[in-house]
């Protein structure tokens, strides 16, 4: 989805959807947007397509319209630089009626403030495990992180969780505003298809998909024994050492829409071998393909795979893998027909807080 330009108050003021509900104006602050490719930009590009198919006017403030530059050792995420004025500009000329702010960095920052001081009622989205994350790159001690996360989201109407687990998780760390919203997945794009796509690989093909960087955890899916074949989907800054160590190994690069959904419908078994994501909206995107899933048994994993049904929870991944090769296509797929990206933006709407600018 294209970041929108802002434009002013609209007629949407008389408006109602076709539910009934009033059309509001909703601005989603983000700082993970294109040409990231992460689950952050994927759920928000999905919603905010979704509350434009319920009338709502959405209104995507991104690090594209700003002056920025890129983070260190992510160079795909890009910092806005000194953004207060310009945000300010864009409260104005837009007029929200509902605030998110979907991330915690400098842009996160400047519409967290913008809101406290003019008493705007605001949400927040818990994505991304920044303590995990941080302390697999940095000495930070998680405690330290996790007393900054509750400050940026603890003044929040709600700070919205994806799954049972990763709100328990942030309960016991003393998180007390927070609200269920689900992840989704498109199932027309991902769907069951022939195996035939990737006929040159020995079979049973299992596949790793998700950035190559140290956080996913890519090298236990790569030390992992393995029958028939293994491909890795994405790309990162691990992706040149690692490649060369794993000659073996097929290394696609990024893969998107139809081609992504194409070589995942044609893998037997996608292992996921994260230990730090809030969900894994790829977990969602190989049961739609009638692909089970190998995973470790901690938060994302054990709220999305049914035990033997759609895959198998491990701590050692090649036994799930094996495992997982037997589950029922089928009945990955019919799980996956619940979780509609309709069904989950529809808990985000509920979540929002109304206001006027």
């Amino acid at each position: 989805m294209t970041a929108k330009p802002f434009i002013g108050v609209s007629s949407l003021d008389a408006m109602l959807c076709a539910d009934g509900k009033p059309a509001m104006r909703v601005m989603i602050v983000t700082d993970a947007w294109t040409p990231q490719t992460n689950g952050v930009v994927s759920t928000l590009t999905a919603t905010a397509a979704a509350l434009e198919r319920f009338e709502h006017e959405v209104a995507m403030v991104t690090p594209n319209q700003f002056p920025n530059i890129a983070c260190p050792t992510y160079p795909e995420i890009r910092l806005s630089l000194n953004p207060d004025g310009k945000l300010a500009d864009r409260f104005r000329s837009f007029q929200p009626q509902a605030v998110h702010i979907a991330t915690e960095g400098p842009l996160g920052l400047s519409a967290r403030r913008h809101c406290l001081k003019r008493r705007l009622p605001f949400t927040t989205s818990y994505h991304t495990q920044f303590p995990q994350y941080l302390r697999a790159r940095y000495p930070i001690p998680i405690a330290l992180t996790y007393r900054m996360l509750r400050w940026f989201h603890g003044r929040a109407v709600c700070c919205m969780v994806s799954t049972a687990s990763m709100r328990s998780q942030l309960a016991a760390r003393g998180f007390v505003n927070l609200a269920s919203w689900r992840r989704g997945v498109d199932t027309n794009r991902f769907r069951p298809r022939e195996k035939t796509f990737l006929l040159d690989l020995p079979r049973p093909i299992a596949a790793c998909v998700g950035r190559v960087a140290v956080e996913k955890n890519i090298e236990a899916f790569l030390r992992m024994p393995c029958s028939g074949s293994k491909i890795v989907i994405g790309d990162g800054p691990q992706r040149p050492s690692l490649q060369s160590l794993n000659p073996e190994v097929h290394f696609a690069g990024f893969r998107f829409g139809e081609d992504l959904a194409a070589h995942l419908a044609a893998v037997d078994v996608l292992v996921f071998p994260s230990r730090t994501d809030t969900c894994g909206l790829v977990i969602l995107d190989a049961l739609a393909c009638g692909v089970p899933v190998a995973a470790y048994p901690v938060t994302g994993p054990i709220d999305v795979i049914e035990e033997g049904v759609t895959g198998v929870l491990h701590e050692d991944l090649a036994i799930a893998a094996v495992r997982a090769l037997s589950n029922d296509a089928t009945e990955c797929r019919r799980r996956a027909l619940r979780c509609g990206w309709e069904v989950c933006s529809r808990e985000f709407e509920a979540n929002l807080a109304p206001c006027r600018a």
